[in-house]
């Protein structure tokens, strides 16, 4: 089934604790965080320190997504902080294998994520280890960008590199009810919502994303 793993990059900070609380009774499956350094990528936003004190108002995992560079020496402080699944980026990680190594010797599930630009083969020989694939279909950095369609080959190609494993494949960016079947089509099962979901009724616009997808 489809999993929708809503980003708080979209909700409105000043209540954030309130907006977790909507958005878990309006249907979400994940609630995704968006973590960045404002040099890996040109944006900065949360630390362990607002994760752990909005963990509280929800049981739904929490989907931390590290665009941050290093991300090793940091594992130990998100999953401490209340992150249920982690997810590095290939590109950010010198030894990648290490950084999964690391996030599932804390408990957690681990995700490895490639940017639009880097190819299927950066996730090759961490297959047998990882939990989730995120296939950033924006440039990292901001919410609200568009689509880009070259990302559902790649979807595809992954899904054939999977094969029978059992590994989640995430898709972030630009993702709505004028995406989302493409999406799913090509074989993702989790996708992530920023705009797309917080803006007027969120189960309205979650409900709209699944009846979309089918």
């Amino acid at each position: 089934m489809l999993k929708i793993a809503p980003s708080i990059l979209s909700a409105d900070f000043a209540k954030l604790g309130e907006e977790v609380v909507a958005v878990d009774k309006a249907g979400a499956d994940w609630i995704h965080i968006d973590v960045m350094d404002g040099h890996f990528v040109p944006n900065l936003t949360f630390g362990p320190c607002v994760i752990k004190a909005i963990r509280s108002y929800t049981d739904k995992p929490f989907d931390v997504h590290l665009m941050i560079d290093p991300a090793q020496e940091y594992l130990k402080e998100y999953a401490d902080a209340g992150a249920d699944i982690i997810t590095v980026h290939a590109e950010a990680d010198k030894h990648l294998h290490r950084s999964v190594q690391m996030i599932k010797d804390l408990g957690k599930t681990a995700g490895v994520s490639l940017n639009p630009a880097t190819p299927v083969n950066a996730v090759k020989y961490v297959l047998d280890e990882i939990d989730m694939i995120l296939v950033m279909s924006v440039n990292p950095g901001f919410g609200g960008q568009k689509f880009i369609p070259s990302q559902l080959e790649k979807i595809k190609r992954l899904k054939d590199m999977i094969g029978d494993r059992d590994i989640d494949i995430q898709v972030d960016g630009g993702v709505n009810p004028a995406t989302i079947k493409s999406v799913v089509d090509a074989g993702a099962n989790v996708v992530v919502a920023g705009s797309a979901v917080f803006g007027g009724d969120y189960a309205e616009n979650i409900k709209a994303i699944h009846e979309a997808a089918k």
